[in-house]
């Protein structure tokens, strides 16, 4: 009668179990239910929005998007209301719909995001390119200098004060790497972001025989690091991961270029092809261009600073624990000369067809900037005498 009973309480035990386990199922199987429930109210806003968006995008509400004011807003919300019906029929989820008002309130939260500054590197000058004309008062170079380009230019009158052959057609060398760190710094915002080294970089650079910054293959390097590294050692590694780290390729990359260029308003007479500065028959300047394009770089806070660097020290990594020690030679050995002022900025380049080429800019002791490019010299020390020659030749002496 015992195991009987026992038997029976097991039965009711079990039971009990049973119906506390389907309870618990019961529940987390709600509980489940619910989140979905959570996640598909959820969801389908976002659906909502993503479509809304792309519908905008193709209808060319990319238009409204730009356009700033409320008097532009109004306007196209009217059109958009004026074709409410049509657009009801192409798309009507949860009641969001183009000129609905959930719609509109999209539109205006895109162009109050759009409308935000995208605060650059150094900033943007909104200073005009500079203009420098040629007068009766301008000079020939005196005969010590052994260039056979060049140009002088009182930045602040906009007068050229000398010139020998400065409208020539002549291969920028490394000058262009100039234009490559104002291009970059145009369209960077974090300077402490990293960039990982690739063996197509470093290869590109090996095969063209170019000077570099010393990087190494899988290397994550700061971009600041790349900024100096491609003006002080004039490193093509640094210069061409910068184009990447902007465009994604080279290619891309250079189109800005040109566009930079024909913004400053130098595209009859400046053309680029690469970023690096290798020679191209389709890549050329003038000594003239370059110092506009030196102006246009001095011009943007970061890149002053950067052409300005005597010498730098780039980032710890694994490769290179104590970083790597860069220095602009030009300015380290033009700082003693005596220049009848204090050169501040400059950029050096070479290949056989253009020879020993520089770009400085100076202040003179009136406190005045002035800005000179020379090409096709005999040597790099040449180079640096030519500069020390006509700043003695055109600043005052006193």
């Amino acid at each position: 009668m015992m195991d009987v009973n026992n038997n029976i309480e097991l039965n009711e035990q079990s039971e009990l179990e049973r119906g506390a386990r389907r309870k618990k199922r019961m529940e987390e199987m709600r509980r489940r239910k619910k989140r979905q429930e959570q996640m598909r109210r959820l969801l389908i806003p976002c659906a909502v929005i993503l479509v809304v968006c792309v519908l905008l995008a193709v209808r060319g509400i990319g238009k409204l998007i730009r356009d700033s004011g409320a008097k532009v807003r109004t306007e196209k919300q009217t059109e958009i209301k004026a074709s409410q019906t049509q657009q009801k029929a192409v798309m009507n989820v949860a009641g969001c719909y183009v000129g609905s008002d959930i719609a509109d309130s999209i539109i205006v939260w895109i162009a109050d995001i759009n409308a935000l500054p995208l605060q650059t590197v150094g900033g943007r000058s909104s200073d005009p390119p500079l203009n420098a004309t040629a007068d009766e008062k301008t000079e020939l170079f005196n005969s010590e200098v052994v260039s056979e380009n060049g140009i002088f230019i009182d930045v602040e009158t906009k007068r050229i004060l000398g010139q020998k052959d400065a409208g020539a057609r002549i291969n920028p060398a490394s000058m262009t790497k100039i234009l490559t760190v104002l291009v970059a710094a145009e369209h960077i915002t974090n300077l402490e972001e990293t960039f990982e080294i690739t063996i197509d970089i470093t290869d590109y650079s090996f095969v063209n025989d170019c000077s570099n910054a010393g990087f190494d293959v899988g290397e994550k390097v700061t971009i600041r690091d790349l900024f100096y590294g491609t003006v002080l050692p004039s490193g093509g590694d640094a210069a061409l991961a910068l184009a990447i780290y902007v465009s994604g390729s080279q290619e891309e990359f250079v189109k800005l270029m040109n566009q930079k260029i024909d913004e400053l308003g130098l595209s009859k007479t400046s053309h680029f092809t690469n970023c690096v500065g290798l020679y191209d028959e389709n890549h050329y300047s003038t000594v003239y261009d370059i110092g506009v394009m030196l102006k246009a770089a001095c011009d943007n806070s970061f890149c002053r600073e950067v052409l300005a660097a005597h010498t730098y020290t780039t980032s710890i990594t694994t490769q290179h624990p104590e970083g790597i020690i860069l220095s602009n030679w030009f300015l380290r050995r033009i700082e003693d000369k005596d220049t009848y002022g204090e050169v501040l900025c400059a950029k050096t380049g070479y290949v056989a067809q253009s020879g020993s080429c520089a770009a400085s800019l100076a202040v003179g002791s009136d406190g005045k900037e002035y800005i000179c490019v020379t090409a096709q010299s005999t040597s790099s020390w040449r180079c640096i005498y030519d500069h020390v020659s006509l700043y003695q030749q055109f600043l005052p002496s006193n």
